[in-house]
C-alpha cells in the first residue's frame, strides 16, 4: 500500500526508510501541508457538519421590507392575522357536511374473545388445564387459552364431536349449543358479568392494594344475568339446576335414539 502511495507522489528514496518506519506521521504531515485533517488526528472537537448542511432560520418581523415589516404575510386581512383551518372552504358547505353518513357505532358493543370447546379439550388432553378445578377467565388467560381479554369471553361450540370433558366453567356468555354440550357431559356453565374495573380486578388482582367490590350489571344486562335460561350467576339456583338436569336428560335420550 505504502509503496504505491510513494510512487504516486514520487517520494524520494531518502524518505523511503521514514515511510516504512513511521507512515502515520508522514501522512499527517502531508495532510497538514495540503490543509486536510488527517484521519489519524480526528477528534470530537473537530467534528462539524458539511458546508451548507445547516441553513440559518429565517427571522421574520425584524427590520424593514416584506419579511421584516409584515413578516411575509402581506397587508391586513384574514391570512395576515389568525390562522385559517385547512377544512375551511371560503364559506361554502364543507366536504364533511356534503357527504352523507352511513351506519353507526354501537356504544354498548362489547368486544368478547371467542373460545371454542375443541381448544378447551386440546388443553385438557395436553395436561395444560386441570378439568377438576373451576375454570374462570383468569385461569383462561394465565394458561394461554385466550389472550388480551378486553370485555370478556364467549364460549362457542366448534369441536363438539371431540369435546368429552366434564368441566365447571365461567364466562361472560356462551352459545346455546355450547351450554348443551357442557351440561351433557355432567359439567356446569355460569354466565358472569364484569364491568371494566371488575374485569381488571379479576384478571390482575396483584395490582390492587385493596380489592374493590364487583359491580352489579346495569339496566341493560341485569335481565340477562338473572335469567335461569341463560344460566346467569344472579339467577335462582334451584331453577338453574332444574334446567341443567333437563338438558342432561334430553341429551341422554338423543344418544339412546341414535344407538
Amino acid at each position: 500500500m505504502f509503496s504505491s502511495f510513494g510512487s504516486f507522489f514520487r517520494i524520494p528514496s531518502r524518505f523511503s526508510q521514514t515511510l516504512s518506519i513511521q507512515p502515520k506521521i508522514l501522512i499527517n504531515n502531508i495532510h497538514k501541508g495540503l490543509g486536510i485533517v488527517s484521519p489519524f488526528e480526528i477528534t470530537l472537537n473537530q467534528l462539524k457538519p458539511n458546508p451548507g448542511a445547516h441553513k440559518p432560520k429565517k427571522r421574520v418581523g425584524r427590520g424593514p421590507g416584506g419579511v421584516g415589516r409584515t413578516a411575509g404575510r402581506g397587508r391586513k386581512g384574514q391570512h395576515a392575522r389568525g390562522g385559517v383551518p385547512a377544512r375551511f372552504e371560503g364559506g361554502q358547505t364543507p366536504m364533511v357536511k356534503r357527504i352523507p353518513k352511513r351506519g353507526f357505532k354501537n356504544i354498548n358493543h362489547k368486544d368478547l374473545q371467542e373460545l371454542n370447546l375443541e381448544k378447551i379439550q386440546l388443553f385438557i388432553d395436553s395436561g395444560r388445564l386441570d378439568p377438576t378445578k373451576k375454570i374462570d377467565m383468569k385461569t383462561m388467560q394465565d394458561i394461554g387459552l385466550v389472550h388480551k381479554i378486553k370485555d370478556g369471553v364467549k364460549l362457542l361450540a366448534r369441536g363438539s364431536e371431540v369435546f368429552k370433558a366434564k368441566i365447571d366453567i365461567e364466562a361472560t356468555k356462551a352459545s346455546e349449543r355450547a351450554i348443551q354440550l357442557i351440561h351433557s357431559n355432567q359439567g356446569t356453565f355460569t354466565a358472569r358479568y364484569f364491568n371494566k374495573l371488575g374485569l381488571r380486578v379479576h384478571l390482575k388482582p396483584h395490582k390492587f392494594l385493596n380489592l374493590p367490590k364487583f359491580a352489579l350489571p346495569g339496566p341493560r344486562d341485569i335481565g340477562f344475568y338473572t335469567d335461569p335460561k341463560r344460566f346467569g350467576y344472579l339467577a335462582d339456583p334451584v331453577e338453574t339446576e332444574a334446567l341443567r338436569k333437563q338438558q342432561q336428560e334430553k341429551q341422554e335420550q338423543q344418544q339412546e335414539e341414535k344407538q
